[in-house]
């Protein structure tokens, strides 16, 4: 079962900071709170056999009967009670992603993959952290801020570039206005400390755990709390934790513009379908011809070319994205068939609300330290732009920028070394571009773990999603605890091939939506 990805978030960013003593084994403050279980909401088909409720936890775990926030829990229990195992907590990415639906996605893709004896052997549980979704509150700022038609992302003028500013500190001004009570309480140590009180309320002594993208940085901020709580832990698409946050946007700047080409040598490849040109220069100078004139003459009269961007990215984070754009974009540029690109964006893309955008951006101002002198994000942006990373560079930094005017300065950034932990599962595809390859390895050296690389895969955390050779693994570990086998040094324990690229078809089904796995590190809003 192939899983695509709906990007709805664009790259991260963040500045290391000095390592801050947290101690090992911190006591939830609400370890005694229960989850009042009902039904799940009825918009979310995935939760149809689970069960939701929310959790009260203290806004700052410093002072404990303090503020209380509450967190949105789902949860779909085992059936296989001889064999049981426990809590596994799902998190999805972002920062900003509602984990909520896991609980039933997850299942179903264990299920779809050949493994139904994952999801009968646990309680799989699901969440939206802390200031998303269901939870309460869920933070928004001004949910206007994104609406299309944008000025292009590239700002080509100082008169432009200074409009982009101006924007970015009306908007993090808006979150202090709105939120300012909240906003130094969404570090990535607060969600963690969330998902123990999660396990408390369970009734578990400890969990195991299976985190996507961001959620790879989260899980491995609860190991490093909570070592010896963690049963099993799978980090699939890992961040790499040196570049936490700043240093990651220039990572995915640079892993971006290496994807877009690959995806347009694809479009080269079936040229006799798509008629954009015969090389992926060829296709790459169509599509920048197309975005120039979508600012003076939208597509569909809804598109400009930061829509278009927003949408060609999906394609940057999966190769499940690869026909239904190239498709869409075909139809247009030859036919001047707008349908498909608006259709994609219109569902895919563009969000009723900022709620992922606000918490992404309060996430990662709160972890780490960030530049706040401007000359340092346009002398980076300018430097990459000039190298020839065009696609992601500039929207990257507008998609951070309002970090640069938040009202406080955070960090400094937690060190990982989640010392006696259980060993971990990593699995890491060598040409991801959201979360890049490095990113495996340094997770690999920081935690008791294995690591398994996607040679040449170009999805962005694949687990589960048809490739049986790293499939296959995460469901043995889950089930009998099975590793593979320890090999000296940094790289990787065991290679898996990637599947090949997609070969088109007309049979494809566009009126399905793609199953959602995350708003990842790095996307729009």
């Amino acid at each position: 079962m192939k899983r695509l990805m709906v990007i709805t978030a664009a790259a991260g960013v963040g500045l290391s900071g000095a390592a801050v003593a947290v101690p090992a084994q911190a006591e939830p403050a609400q370890a005694t709170a229960k989850i009042a279980w009902s039904k799940c909401p009825t918009d979310q088909p995935s939760l149809a056999k689970a069960e939701c409720g929310q959790l009260t936890v203290p806004l700052d775990y410093r002072h404990p009967k303090g503020k209380k926030i509450s967190i949105a829990v789902s949860r779909l229990k085992h059936t296989d009670t001889k064999h049981y195992k426990g809590a596994l907590i799902a998190n999805p990415g972002g920062p900003g992603g509602s984990g909520l639906y896991l609980a039933g996605s997850l299942a179903s893709w264990f299920a779809g993959v050949g493994h139904k004896e994952i999801p009968a052997q646990y309680d799989i549980i699901g969440f939206d952290p802390r200031g998303v979704g269901l939870s309460k509150p869920a933070l928004t700022c001004d949910p206007n801020y994104s609406n299309p038609i944008r000025a292009d992302y590239v700002p080509h003028s100082a008169k432009a570039e200074a409009a982009w500013k101006a924007r970015s500190k009306a908007y993090a001004k808006d979150c202090a206005k709105k939120y300012g009570w909240l906003l130094p309480h969404l570090r990535t140590t607060d969600a963690a400390r969330d998902i123990d009180a999660i396990r408390a309320a369970l009734g578990q002594k400890t969990i195991s755990y299976y985190g996507f993208s961001y959620g790879t940085y989260l899980g491995a901020t609860y190991g490093t709390l909570f070592p010896k709580r963690v049963k099993h832990m799978v980090l699939d698409g890992n961040v790499d934790v040196r570049e936490v946050w700043y240093d990651a946007q220039l990572s995915q700047d640079k892993a971006f513009e290496r994807n877009i080409k690959l995806f347009f040598g694809w479009i080269a490849k079936y040229d006799s379908r798509y008629h954009l040109g015969t090389t992926a220069a060829a296709v790459e100078k169509k599509y920048y011809s197309v975005r120039s004139a979508a600012f003076a003459k939208p597509i569909g009269g809804k598109l400009g070319g930061d829509e278009l961007d927003d949408t060609f990215l999906n394609a940057g984070y999966s190769t499940g994205w690869y026909q239904p754009v190239a498709d869409a974009f075909s139809a247009f540029a030859t036919k001047n068939d707008a349908s498909g690109l608006v259709g994609l964006y219109t569902n895919y893309i563009q969000t009723a609300d900022d709620n992922g955008f606000a918490v992404y951006n309060a996430v990662q101002a709160a972890d780490a330290k960030w530049p706040r002198n401007w000359s340092k994000w346009r002398g980076d942006a300018a430097k990459l732009y000039k190298q020839g990373y065009h696609f992601n560079t500039w929207s990257n930094v507008w998609f951070n920028a309002p970090i640069a005017y938040w009202p406080f300065q955070g960090g400094p950034a937690l060190k990982i070394k989640a010392k006696g932990m259980a060993t971990a599962l990593l699995v890491q595809s060598t040409l991801d571009a959201a979360t890049p390859y490095p990113g495996g390895v340094e997770m690999h050296k920081l935690l008791p773990s294995r690591l398994v690389a996607e040679q040449g895969g170009k999805t962005h955390a694949n687990t589960l999603n048809g490739n049986a050779c790293l499939d296959d693994k995460v469901a043995a570990y889950l089930s009998t605890g099975a590793l593979p086998k320890n090999k000296p040094g940094s790289g990787p324990d065991v290679t898996c091939k990637a599947l090949p690229d997609p070969v088109p078809t007309d049979s494809v089904a566009r009126s399905v939506a793609p199953k959602v796995l995350a708003r990842p590190l790095i996307g729009r809003p």
